[in-house]
């Protein structure tokens, strides 16, 4: 099926910073976040006993929040026309709420405590996860818009660069400076400067007003979401349920039967989660469009399963270096966290460039199998060794894994989905990107408390590997992408 393409402005060098600098202030965002002072804020509101359940159910709710806000935002925005372009507005809101949500979580960190302060964090953070991701599944149209599919490869680099290095690397060397030393406000403050510049840059991406009569809101495609995102919680609530449930029997095995048997029933619960999620979440809010682009569903499985690793491997891995090394407790464990971060930021900042090339010349699909080995090899060095230094060179395998993923992966998405609904179709995709963190948070923050989170890290690993499992299924037929026409 051909799809339809307008004509679009000549390229200049600056598009590739403008379309893509967004991402740098939303990583920055979720990386102070999430790694940093929202497992921080648990601990002091809820105590060790329960700090990865809390964590968890909170990254599901504001998650599945993130993952309807993102597939609307991109839909409504594929229909957009403001004379200020179909992205940027979107953009600019987004910008501004997120900025409100950062001074909101200051307020709560200094003046609550116990459950009330818990509570109202868990309200922030959901509101933070709307303001987010109204610009995010806006912006993720921006390079389908714009850029030749000849060309994604390069600018999908640019976007990795922009998306994990180098927040990963201002992190380490400013906010967790920041974070360590307790200055929670100064972190926040660095942040929501840095949202505000981004913001203003991508005003001045060069988008054209889409020139009415554009479709009318699809109100059938917007309940489809609703009835998807509802869908895919209540899936990952049962699997939860269940591993929930069986943590106590399998906690009362004895020595090596009960750690096998965790293991066992974590990642069972983790791969079912992935795979039914997404198979019934795409064909609810696609339809019979999703039979189609089969390639589609197993393009975000695939996604979904690499990011349930990455993604939570940054999100439980203060808990995880409390636990290996207790000298490192509170917010002293913020300090050799950051250094991991920035060990996988620089390891990405070295290879996400290069990646684009090698996507372009080699194709998609083997650097992402073995982006997911290499990965799989960085995890299992990181929970066997005992020494930090070790630790970090797993952070680097790990760092460059995510690089080549993150490259290669989303330069594949734009080939497979339909370029007139590419906002819409990439906003589905954050299946992958909400799915993770809710998945590996809900099902794994349990675990995590019961087993320890040595025994998480390592089911994380394993979901890299099964990621490159979903590969053999992706077959993108001829035609899938019509080439975009250069003035």
């Amino acid at each position: 099926m051909k799809e339809e393409t307008a004509v679009k402005k000549p390229l200049k060098w600056y598009d590739a910073i403008t379309m893509n600098v967004i991402y740098l202030a939303i990583t920055l965002r979720s990386q102070t976040l999430t790694p940093l002072i929202v497992p921080l804020l648990v601990q002091q509101f809820v105590g060790d006993a329960s700090k990865g359940t809390s964590y968890g159910n909170m990254r599901l709710v504001s998650l599945m929040v993130a993952l309807l806000v993102q597939a609307l935002a991109g839909q409504l925005s594929d229909r957009s026309t403001s004379r200020f372009g179909k992205r940027r507005p979107f953009i600019a809101v987004s910008g501004i709420l997120e900025i409100i949500a950062f001074i909101a979580i200051g307020v709560i960190a200094g003046t609550m405590e116990g459950m009330e302060g818990y509570t109202a964090l868990f309200v922030v953070v959901i509101l933070s996860m709307v303001s987010s991701n109204i610009g995010h599944g806006a912006a993720q149209g921006l390079i389908p818009d714009l850029v030749p599919s000849e060309q994604r490869g390069r600018y999908s680099a640019i976007k990795t660069f922009f998306e994990l290095p180098l927040p990963l690397i201002i992190v380490a060397f400013t906010v967790s400076k920041m974070v360590s030393a307790g200055n929670l406000w100064g972190a926040l403050i660095f942040i929501s400067v840095v949202m505000l510049i981004a913001v203003i840059l991508t005003m001045f991406v060069r988008e054209t007003p889409q020139e009415g009569p554009v479709e009318p809101v699809d109100w059938e495609s917007i309940l489809r979401l609703v009835v998807m995102t509802l869908a895919f919680t209540g899936i990952i609530l049962l699997v939860g349920w269940g591993v929930k449930n069986i943590l106590p029997y399998a906690q009362s095995l004895e020595g090596n039967v009960s750690t096998i048997f965790i293991a066992v029933v974590g990642v069972v619960g983790m791969l079912i989660a992935v795979a039914l999620g997404v198979i019934a979440s795409v064909r609810i809010s696609l339809g019979r469009q999703a039979s189609e682009r089969p390639a589609f569903t197993w393009w975000v499985v695939n996604r979904l399963a690499f990011l349930v690793g990455a993604n939570n491997l940054a999100s439980f891995v203060l808990y995880f270096i409390q636990e290996r090394f207790p000298q490192y407790q509170g917010s002293e464990a913020a300090g050799p966290t950051s250094r991991l971060i920035l060990a996988v930021g620089i390891a990405i900042l070295v290879i996400s460039i290069p990646a684009g090339w090698l996507t372009d010349k080699f194709g998609k699909k083997p650097l992402l199998f073995i982006s997911g080995i290499m990965a799989a090899i960085g995890t299992l060095l990181v929970i066997l060794t005992p020494n930090m230094t070790l630790i970090y060179v797993g952070g680097v395998l790990i760092g460059l894994a995510s690089g080549i993923f993150f490259v290669a992966n989303w330069a594949l998405g734009t080939e497979i989905v339909p370029q007139k609904e590419a906002g819409r179709w990439l906003g589905i995709s954050n299946l992958a990107g909400a799915g993770a963190g809710a998945i590996g948070g809900y099902i794994g923050g349990p675990i995590g408390d019961g087993a320890g989170f040595v025994l998480l890290m390592g089911l994380y690993g394993f979901l890299f590997l099964f990621s490159t499992l979903a590969l053999f299924k992706i077959k993108i037929p001829n035609g899938a992408v019509a080439p975009a026409v250069n003035e």
